[in-house]
């Protein structure tokens, strides 16, 4: 069962990632450490911007033309 993103949000969370894109835990944060999916620390939580969310996909999408 696919989970939607927020609407309401303006950053998610990784498990709200890997949902969305159906990667691994391991996969989202590869891509996190290599910058391919830039995101930012709130104390001890890991948060991607909605923005560099559509940003990668968009890129995944161009890359496959």
């Amino acid at each position: 069962m696919s989970v939607p993103l927020p609407t309401s949000h303006t950053a998610v969370t990784v498990p709200e990632v890997m949902a969305a894109l159906k990667y691994s835990r391991s996969k989202v944060y590869d891509l996190l450490r290599s910058g391919a999916l830039p995101s930012y620390t709130e104390g001890r939580a890991r948060r991607i911007p909605l923005d560099s969310l559509h940003t990668y996909m968009r890129n995944k999408l161009e890359e496959a033309v």
